[in-house]
């Protein structure tokens, strides 16, 4: 079956860096992927998105520290995260849009998520 398995997250301190990975198995294709995260008491945010031509798209609060990238080949994305901050505490997901087997519809997947905590 389709699984989404993200690693990567951990503790660090303010204005270091982490790297997230996503990796997708059980596969047919995989399209756009994207990364969201979501804070204690809040709701999931989008972060930031990358197409299969390698198209990207950030929101404005991460748009200068974060870097997404992917390999298709591997059907795996990243999330490369700089100057962290404290804000950025979150619980870290992957969310890909998937066409699981052939002549099945494409359908968006989630990750389990993985804790990023920025503490000095």
């Amino acid at each position: 079956q389709v699984q989404l398995v993200e690693s990567g997250g951990g503790l660090v301190q303010p204005g270091g860096s982490l790297t997230l990975s996503c990796a997708a198995s059980g596969i047919f294709s995989i399209n756009t992927m994207r990364w969201y995260r979501q804070a204690p008491g809040k709701q999931r945010e989008f972060l930031t998105s990358i197409t299969s031509s390698w198209t990207t798209n950030y929101t404005d609060s991460v748009k200068d520290r974060f870097t997404i990238t992917r390999d298709n080949a591997k059907s795996t994305v990243w999330l490369q995260m700089n100057n962290l901050k404290p804000d950025d505490t979150a619980v870290y997901y992957c969310n890909a849009d998937i066409v699981p087997a052939v002549g099945r519809p494409m359908t968006a997947y989630w990750g389990q998520g993985t804790q990023v905590t920025v503490s000095s």
